[in-house]
């Protein structure tokens, strides 16, 4: 930036106000500067393929973020219709992965219980969330 005070200061006589105004050509002296800066830095190396993959955003996108949300509101829509055991042994069990026999002894219910109220408590919720 100096550099460039230092030119107009040097050619402040060679300023001809019927060609510019004072601001262009402080403008392109500046220009000219930076592009003399730039030549003699020489060319920057370019990054790797490698490196460019390893920059790489793994969060989902805005419109994908907003299907999984979306998805994720229609299966707490579904679960919430389902019979309260049903719902109950379906969120704890895929919640909380317990399984069935751990369900069936917190619930106190025969084994063959619990897998049938998860099992019609599935069907229903595939229904529901209309997967074929």
């Amino acid at each position: 930036m100096s550099e460039v005070y230092l030119t107009v200061w040097k050619r402040a006589g060679a300023f001809e106000p019927g060609r510019a105004s004072p601001i262009s050509w402080l403008a392109t002296i500046a220009r000219n500067r930076a592009i003399d800066w730039r030549r003699s830095s020489g060319r920057q190396p370019l990054a790797s393929v490698d490196v460019i993959a390893e920059l790489a955003d793994e969060t989902p996108s805005a419109i994908d973020r907003l299907l999984l949300d979306e998805r994720e509101a229609q299966l707490h829509h579904c679960l919430d219709e389902l019979d309260g055991p049903q719902r109950d042994a379906i969120r704890t069990a895929f919640f909380d992965g317990l399984t069935y026999a751990e369900l069936a002894v917190r619930r106190d219910v025969p084994l063959g219980t619990m897998k049938s109220w998860v099992r019609r408590g599935l069907i229903r919720l595939k229904d529901c969330l209309g997967d074929d």
